[in-house]
């Protein structure tokens, strides 16, 4: 029987959270972004003569975003120790 609710005392404890590897998840998606921005340049006069030429700033905004992310989980991990 499936309930929606359940009393705090019918409840199982929650599980312990999973260890990953963060830096590793963000290198690989910085390495997608990575391979994007040099087709997107390679591509960038087709991309602006269809109108598309903001379409190689995507890539450099992934790869920012993937910067920050390595420097939060640098802060993050250097905290908890």
């Amino acid at each position: 029987m499936v309930r929606l609710y359940l009393r705090s005392v019918d409840r199982r404890p929650d599980p312990a959270p999973l260890r990953t590897n963060d830096r590793a998840v963000i290198l690989a998606g910085m390495a997608v972004w990575v391979v994007l921005l040099v087709l997107a340049v390679a591509a960038r006069h087709r991309l602006s003569a269809d109108g598309h030429g903001w379409w190689v700033w995507t890539p450099v905004a992934g790869l920012a975003l993937g910067c920050y992310g390595l420097y939060y989980v640098h802060r993050r991990d250097r905290a908890g120790r």
